[in-house]
Parts: structure tokens; C-alpha cells; sequence
């Protein structure tokens, strides 16, 4: 990467994964953890919702991104991916309309909830008998 390379930066969250993401202008390629975003994923639907905020704001193949993801399963880190990836075009360009139009910006609050006392899971309670 060049000296003067514009970077922009932005940091997403999802359950426990968090993704740390660069977007650099480029051709499109997609890194995550060192290693090319469909074999990481090993899913193209994941690597697909990660890279939707490009194709909100048409700027597919125009940005390269370079993320590093860590905590959670896949699925966490594909939504971290992608709200870090949204958070870094705010900071390249005026996308703010097509982004928050799309949900792009909102973090998906949703966690495991935990589990309690007394029941076997978060809320299955023992089994009840009788007598």
C-alpha cells in the first residue's frame, strides 16, 4: 500500500464478534483475517450480506477491503463485517441516506440471553410432573 493511499475505517459488532475493517480504493477484493472472504466464510451468501453496503451505495469493485474479524461464529462476524464496512463508506462518501435507508447502520442489538438458576436454558424451565 502506497504512502499517500487514502484508508478509511470503521469497527463493527454483532453478538461477540467484532470486525475491524480498512476500505482502501481498489478493485473490489474482499480480505478478511489474511484470507479471501469466500474461503473464510466458506459461504458466498455470508460474504454476500457482508459486502451488501457496497451495493447499496453502487460502489461495488470500487473499494477494497481489508477486515479482521475475531470473537463469535460466522454468522456474528459476517454481520460485524458488514456494519463496519458501512460505518467506514460514511467516512468516504455522502451515504449516509442509501445506508440508514437500508439498516445498514443500526447495530443488531440481539445476544444470547443468559441462562438462570433453577432452569435448564435461559428460559426452559425442569420437567413438571404431578405426581
Amino acid at each position: 500500500m502506497a504512502e499517500n493511499t487514502v484508508v478509511y475505517y470503521g469497527t463493527g459488532r454483532r453478538k461477540n464478534a467484532v470486525a475491524r475493517v480498512r476500505i482502501v480504493p481498489g478493485t473490489g477484493k474482499v480480505t478478511v483475517n489474511k484470507r479471501d472472504a469466500e474461503e473464510y466464510f466458506g459461504r458466498k451468501q455470508l460474504v454476500e450480506d457482508a459486502i451488501a453496503p457496497f451495493k447499496v451505495t453502487d460502489t461495488a469493485g470500487s473499494f477494497d477491503v481489508i477486515a479482521l474479524c475475531d470473537g463469535g461464529g460466522i454468522t456474528g462476524q459476517s454481520g460485524a463485517l458488514r456494519l463496519g464496512i458501512a460505518r467506514a463508506l460514511l467516512k468516504a462518501g455522502d451515504y449516509r441516506a442509501d445506508l440508514k435507508r437500508a439498516g445498514f447502520l443500526t447495530r443488531d442489538a440481539r445476544v444470547v440471553e443468559r441462562k438462570k438458576y433453577g432452569l435448564k436454558k435461559a428460559r426452559r424451565a425442569p420437567q413438571f410432573s404431578k405426581r
